[in-house]
């Protein structure tokens, strides 16, 4: 087939070019306005989202076995399908801890019928492995834990620092400092599922949800330092606000089912 060879250009209409620029421009602002809505509704919603966030997994490839305050070796998994709070303490030193126990001593008198909320103690300086069960149970009296509900447990220290450090997402590896323990005494939060969980707080001004751990000392202290929960109702503390979510976060948690294996 042979090309003509009296083809003529076409000539641009330069009105014709001017419109389609035109709606091009206008297309691209309503489809630009239409996302930030769409990003708009979406921050909003999850400024409001107060489902416990998830922020780690326990494994049974990775549990911790430990010798508990009746002389049992037995595992964290074994907790599977309950709702666990587990802190770090030291035998050596109750009063670095004293905060939180008073707090989970609360919890467990709250949840005392309750066979899906389990408080483990783990102690960071059990002491020698002959003597670690007596320790145990004697530590056990002094926080007020009793079986079945609230272990009081341990292992080789290495071992469990680490584990702390590494499964628990805590801020520090546990370590002796000036001769006194330096460790995260934040109260870790267990699903059913083994999901490490922590609360969500709305902004009151917009943005994104703070993820809050369950640091009771670190309330404490912004208690002492003066900072307020709100000017206008005096009344609320940190600390007694953070329980108070540690309770609503439970509560949560024990609505959610048990994931088929």
């Amino acid at each position: 087939m042979a090309i003509p060879t009296d083809l003529e250009p076409v000539q641009p209409d330069p009105k014709k070019l001017r419109l389609t620029a035109w709606i091009l421009v206008g297309i691209m602002i309503v489809g630009g306005t239409l996302i930030l809505k769409a990003y708009g509704n979406w921050m909003e919603k999850k400024s409001a989202d107060t489902r416990p966030a998830f922020v780690g997994r326990l494994t049974k490839e990775r549990d911790l076995p430990v010798i508990r305050q009746d002389g049992k070796l037995v595992g964290l998994h074994d907790l599977a399908g309950k709702v666990c709070l587990i802190h770090s303490f030291s035998i050596s030193e109750p009063d670095s801890s004293k905060n939180v126990v008073a707090v989970l001593n609360r919890v467990a008198q709250k949840y005392a019928d309750q066979p899906d909320v389990a408080i483990i103690s783990l102690a960071i300086d059990p002491g020698p492995a002959e003597s670690v069960a007596s320790t145990l149970s004697s530590a056990a009296s002094s926080l007020g834990a009793s079986l079945p509900n609230w272990w009081v447990a341990s292992t080789e220290p290495d071992i469990v620092h680490k584990f702390v450090k590494k499964e628990f997402k805590a801020t520090i590896l546990p370590h002796r400092e000036n001769d006194r323990w330096v460790y995260d005494t934040s109260i870790v939060l267990i699903d059913r599922n083994r999901h490490i969980r922590r609360a969500v707080i709305p902004q009151k001004r917009g943005g994104p949800s703070y993820i809050a751990p369950f640091d009771i000392d670190q309330a404490v202290q912004w208690d002492a330092d003066g900072k307020k929960v709100s000017p206008n109702e005096p009344e609320k503390t940190n600390a007694s606000e953070l329980e108070s979510l540690l309770i609503r976060t439970i509560d949560e948690l024990l609505k959610e089912t048990v994931e088929a294996k």
